[in-house]
Formats: C-alpha cells, structure tokens, sequence
C-alpha cells in the first residue's frame, strides 16, 4: 500500500480566447500536486504559459513542462511525421520556453512530460525515448521524467540512470499489456467509480482491463485531465478517498523511482 502519491493534471490548455473543458485551471490547481503545463504547440501561448506558471508557484505546485506536437488544430492528439532527432529538437524549443516562465517566477521545472500522440510515440518508438532522454540527462538533470510504466520511454530512463516518475491514469482505461487505451469522446465519467479505481491502485496495485482481468501497475503518480468532463468532480472524488485512507498527496520529486 503506498502512503504517499502525487497528483498531476495538464494545464494551460487554451490558445488566446480558445478554452478547452469545463473546469477552471484556478479552481484545479490548489487540488493537485503537480501540473503539466503546456507550452504552446499543442495548446497554450505565451501570455498563458506565464499565466498558468504563475498560478502554479503560487499554489506550491511543482511545475513540469508538457510539450506536445506542433498541432494546435488536432490539439496535439495526430501523429506527426518526422525523425527522432526534428521531434526532440521541438521538445527542447518548448521545454526551454517553459523552463524560462518558471525562472521568472522563482520556480524550478520539476518535471518534463510529453502530450498526447508524442507522449503515445515515445512509449512505442526506443530511438525517440533514447534521443530525448539524451537531451534531459544533458540539459535537464535534475528534472524527472513521467512516463508508462511499460514505456520505452522508462525503459531508457532506467538504462541511462535518470531518475523518471511512472504514472497511473484515473481518467483512462487500460489494456492488459498495462496501456492506456485512447477513446475518444467516452462521456463524462463517474467521479465516485474513479475514486474507487484510484484507491485500489494504491492499495492493492491492481487495475481491471477493459477485457475484466485484473493487472499489477506501478506508479509514483496519479493523472487526470482537466478537458475530462467533470474534471473537478473528479479529483475532488479523489482527494477525499486517498486521505480518508490516509495516503498523504506531496509532489512527485520527493517520492519518484531512482
């Protein structure tokens, strides 16, 4: 049983007066222990990063950097053709972007985490992981890396001996190879049956398949998304069943595998 979990959420995920989900970042943000915050190719602009940023610093929630594909049309969720080496080039553009709002604020990147379909490719694509884990071991030593646990992405974190953060998805269902399973437009989901969900994984470190059979899952931290319909409902729901158990939320750089 773990005693302690953190909580992250992506963040900042709007362009200019664009708004995506039906929670408010303001009210989401004193919930969560860690934000992934977006920076600005698959959403997000400069005035937002530095808004979110801030948002975060003052709430004492650990701040990572959340690049995606260059697709603001797809929301960053379509693949993009290109070498390993053009893709991580993109990620080093938007994590440096980001890495500067936090410095401004008196903030440290605590974490980098890829979104969407670039997150899905370096899980499946061992060149990608092990350019981008060149980069991170080079330019971002002290920040973790959150990954699948069944991941190439983990898979070349632990060969190169950088220190990543596995996580578990509340708010998606999972195969049994222990991948997430992408469905788009699934509704709004049960608060209640999530929380459930959740405090199993840490209790037990099982999660049930979308087939009915049950599978062990490893992880230092807790996903959801804020464009989730019902997000706050949801970490709420949370929360509140993590600590009536008395699992403590704290952010991931003090809990994280090594």
């Amino acid at each position: 049983m773990r005693d302690v979990v953190d909580i992250n959420c992506d963040m900042g995920e709007a362009f200019g007066r664009w708004r995506i989900g039906d929670a408010d970042d303001g009210t989401l943000m004193p919930l969560i222990s860690s934000a992934n915050i977006a920076c600005g190719f698959h959403a997000a602009d400069p005035n937002l990063m530095d808004d979110t940023v801030r948002l975060a610093a003052d709430h004492g929630v650990a701040i990572g950097a959340h690049p995606g594909f260059n697709d603001l049309q797809g929301f960053g969720r379509r693949k993009i053709a290109g070498t390993a080496k053009e893709l991580v080039n993109d990620v080093v553009y938007q994590v440096g972007a980001l890495k500067e709002f936090a410095r401004r604020h008196g903030a440290r990147l605590q974490h980098v985490k890829p979104h969407g379909a670039l997150y899905m490719e370096m899980a499946a694509n061992p060149e990608l992981s092990q350019i981008f884990v060149q980069y991170m071991r080079k330019a971002e030593p002290d920040a973790l890396i959150f990954c699948m646990d069944i991941s190439a992405t983990y898979t070349a974190a632990v060969e190169a001996g950088h220190r990543a953060a596995r996580e578990f998805y509340a708010d998606r269902d999972y195969d049994e190879s222990g991948s997430i399973v992408f469905t788009r437009d699934a509704g709004r989901p049960d608060p209640a049956v999530i929380a459930r969900k959740v405090l199993r994984a840490c209790t037990e470190g099982k999660v049930r398949a979308v087939t009915g059979k049950d599978i062990d899952i490893s992880f230092e931290t807790i996903c959801f998304h804020s464009d989730t319909p019902g997000a706050l409902h949801i970490v709420r729901h949370m929360r509140e069943a993590l600590t009536a158990e008395g699992i403590r939320i704290a952010p991931v750089s003090d809990i994280a595998s090594r």
